[in-house]
């Protein structure tokens, strides 16, 4: 299989190369703009293979992304090129309308007219398969899980722009007849992820001592996807998956954000006996909330799993265990982005809501507390 990945570079997209060109022997070509959060040495494990190659491009380059397609020739798309960081959507939201909306727009178009091109044979073969986010269903209450049959209710500028092409991939399928299926997963963690998402943030915060931010009282929930497990669906939707379709990808880990945040610390304890931090729960700060923060996700995998046969292979615990050990282990690869770029600074703050940052005492408050 060759396969167009685009936002290889990226935390989701660099393991799905790995998987791609390191496991099961395809051919891959990486688009990528190479955008903050994008680091080209996460793909390192592959960068020598004869079957894998890169392009730095903007999705949003028509004349580019032509040009790729037909000197790539394609057989499936993996769309997971997105700016996604719901606190950045909210400081500045028009890179996510431009990347989000405009930039899965020029590619719906450039695939359509490759795709209509193609000899017959190879044209039912084609797949284009778009990486989408549980967040564009918003905010659920303290039961139930979200369907491929929810109502969408984005809530943050993020979620408005993957919800937004989420509905274009679904128009060009009905309207065009390309063969298109999505893919909504739950929050993603594990190696190569840029530090300013929870999971990396609070490991890099406990390592250097520093306060480790916890939106409100922590007691919002999501359901935790350990992301090589996230890569193997995608592959498996990708190649099995059912032209129109939609199709839930979750961990079955439902955390709220304090448990997350004190498992971490656990964990370092454990594996740093000697470190003069411990214990890292006492770095545990919580801050003013964000605003629009929804409540609760949580993914039904009813259907990948029956249509599919896709199920996680990592627990919360044992994926987290592997993710901290990895950061650990990996210093070379997040040193240089802690020393002189991103150190976790507050994002995302609305003029209403300054922080008011609280050091967690002992007795930490648990959900609904």
């Amino acid at each position: 299989m060759r396969v167009l990945v685009t936002g290889g570079a990226g935390f989701i997209g660099s393991a799905v190369c790995r998987l791609l060109v390191g496991e099961l022997n395809a051919t891959v070509l990486n688009i990528d703009k190479l955008t903050y959060a994008a680091n080209l040495t996460s793909l390192r494990p592959i960068e020598g293979n004869p079957r894998y190659s890169f392009r730095r491009a903007d999705i949003c380059d028509r004349q580019a992304i032509s040009g790729i397609f037909r000197e790539f020739d394609p057989d499936a798309v993996l769309h997971l090129a997105a700016e996604s960081h719901v606190d950045r959507s909210i400081d500045g939201p028009a890179a996510f309308i431009a990347t989000n909306i405009e930039g899965t727009y020029v590619l719906l178009e450039m695939a359509l007219a490759y795709w209509q091109r193609l000899p017959a044979k190879q044209a039912k073969r084609f797949r284009f398969h778009h990486v989408s986010t549980d967040e564009v269903f918003g905010s659920l209450g303290p039961v139930g899980k979200f369907t491929e049959t929810t109502a969408y209710r984005p809530n943050s500028p993020y979620s408005a722009s993957k919800a937004a092409s989420d509905h274009l991939v679904r128009a060009w399928r009905e309207t065009f007849g390309l063969p298109t299926v999505v893919s909504n997963c739950s929050n993603n963690y594990g190696p190569y992820h840029f530090p300013e998402k929870l999971i990396p943030l609070a490991i890099l915060k406990a390592l250097h001592g520093e306060a480790i931010p916890v939106y409100g009282q922590g007691d919002n929930v999501r359901d935790w996807l350990y992301v090589e497990d996230h890569a193997r669906a995608l592959f498996t939707i990708l190649s099995e998956g059912k032209v129109g379709e939609c199709y839930n990808v979750g961990g079955n880990a439902e955390r709220t954000n304090l448990e997350v945040v004190t498992s971490i610390c656990g964990f370092l304890d454990e594996m740093l006996p000697g470190s003069v931090h411990r214990p890292h729960e006492q770095l545990i700060t919580f801050v003013a909330d964000r605003p629009g923060h929804d409540r609760r996700y949580a993914m039904d995998i009813t259907k990948i799993g029956c249509e599919l046969r896709w199920t996680p292979r990592e627990t919360f615990d044992s994926g987290l265990r592997k993710t901290v050990a990895w950061y650990l282990e990996n210093r070379w690869w997040w040193e240089g982005i802690w020393a002189s770029g991103y150190r976790g600074e507050r994002l995302g703050m609305a003029a209403s809501q300054p922080p008011n940052p609280t050091r967690a005492k002992s007795g930490l408050p648990r959900a609904g507390q």
